[in-house]
């Protein structure tokens, strides 16, 4: 089985993923999937063109030049450039080849990749990496540098691959161990599921299975740490907990999270609660929720809703691009203040963050005002929820818990 670039970065994601494209098994389509594969397309298509561009026509070649022939060290730029070792196979998006710099001094090849988002992660400089590693067996030298282009600015990123040589040989082997094996690893569901094509096919199996990757707050350690005794599913799991009497000297701090009790809760379908967890709201509730793409560190939109008499208020306050962004939260700050002692409450960490970039990027209102006051002291639901209250869904996303309290 050839290992290809897209097997690399199937694997890099979920190891499920990888084995089902390696048997060319289609999913049946995600949205987000979509949508990613063709800003990439789009980005790659633009950050191309911009390449050539800077090159003269005849020293761009379209596909890859027969290496070793009299033509081959005249081109500088590669577009589409695949290339194939013995058991490895990549596609690179270009390859810059860099002219010796003398005598006794062999050309270098640069292999670029084009990433639409802002932010770089591992994974992708593991995959440029890989392309680098396939580049440097076909041409039987090192190839220690590569470049990715990314970002709306289509800003230039040096990695050197050479660092990354040994961990992406240690990839290639696991990948090619999985693809010798006749049936698929184990499933485990993880955070990639949301966004995969093989979404609706993998979660009822483990449903079916009850597995224990259905609990979204459990990490990978810790369900092996659960496996290593014997502990494989979550009605097994539900059945090991047991209630113990805290302490004195621990009654006034919080309990740590159990996922025995998660389980138990799912398996009862009731609601669990530890301790004696309150919200005290002195004053009049604000909910908001905020919607941004971190990949560029922009808020597009805050919602708030709050009561006012016997009508409920609901605001939707809209940035369509970065410059807009103070606007809005200007406009927050302004509708806090014609509210009586306003209490703004949220669900997550992600507001928790918004508002504090917004206070340092934008200011924060005046000292003393109804806005300020309600900044000071937001309520997170969600760490009320964690560790206190155990509903029987398998994640504490809010999704999730108002489905199971018949919200949709």
């Amino acid at each position: 089985m050839i290992i290809t670039n897209d097997l690399v970065e199937a694997f890099l994601k979920c190891p499920t993923k990888c084995f089902l494209q390696s048997c060319g098994e289609v999913g049946t389509g995600n949205a987000y999937a979509t949508w990613v594969r063709t800003k990439n397309k789009v980005f790659r298509i633009e950050g191309t063109k911009r390449l050539v561009a800077g090159v003269a026509p005849d020293r761009c070649v379209i596909g890859t030049p027969a290496m070793g022939s009299p033509k081959s060290s005249q081109w500088h730029l590669g577009v589409d450039f695949a290339v194939q070792s013995q058991n490895l196979r990549c596609s690179c998006h270009a390859v810059e080849q860099i002219p010796s710099a003398g005598r006794g001094r062999t050309a270098q090849f640069v292999p670029i990749r084009f990433v639409f988002r802002n932010k770089l992660n591992p994974d992708d400089k593991l995959l440029l990496a890989f392309d680098a590693r396939v580049l440097s067996e076909v041409l039987r030298r090192e190839v220690g540098l590569g470049k990715i282009v990314h970002g709306e600015n289509y800003a230039t990123r040096k990695v050197k691959t050479s660092a990354l040589a040994g961990e992406v040989r240690k990839l290639t082997d696991k990948i090619g161990t999985l693809l010798a094996s006749s049936s698929p690893p184990d499933l485990a569901l993880n955070r990639h599921c949301a966004e995969c094509e093989f979404q609706n096919r993998c979660r009822p199996k483990a449903i079916e299975k009850d597995d224990l990757s259905l609990l979204s707050g459990m990490t990978e350690k810790e369900r092996t740490n659960f496996n290593s005794k014997g502990i494989f599913t979550v009605t097994q799991l539900s059945h090991t907990f047991r209630p113990r009497r805290r302490p004195q000297g621990l009654r006034d701090k919080r309990e740590r999270y159990h996922h025995s009790l998660k389980a138990l809760a799912i398996r009862e379908r009731k609601i669990h609660i530890v301790g004696s967890p309150e919200v005290k709201i002195e004053g009049t509730p604000v909910y908001m929720d905020v919607e941004g793409l971190p990949d560029r560190d922009f808020y597009y939109l805050i919602g708030i809703r709050f009561k006012t008499g016997d009508s409920v208020v609901h605001h939707s306050l809209w940035a369509d691009s970065p410059s807009n962004e103070g606007s809005i939260w200007r406009e927050l700050l302004s509708k806090l203040i014609e509210v009586e002692n306003p209490v703004l409450i949220h669900y997550g960490s992600f507001e928790t963050v918004f508002l504090k970039r917004m206070r340092q990027r934008y200011g924060a209102p005046p000292s003393g005002s109804r806005a300020a006051k309600a900044l000071e002291s937001p309520i997170n639901l969600l760490s009320v929820v964690f560790g206190q209250i155990y509903f029987p869904t398998y994640s504490n996303g809010l999704k999730d818990i108002a489905g199971w309290l018949g919200f949709k």
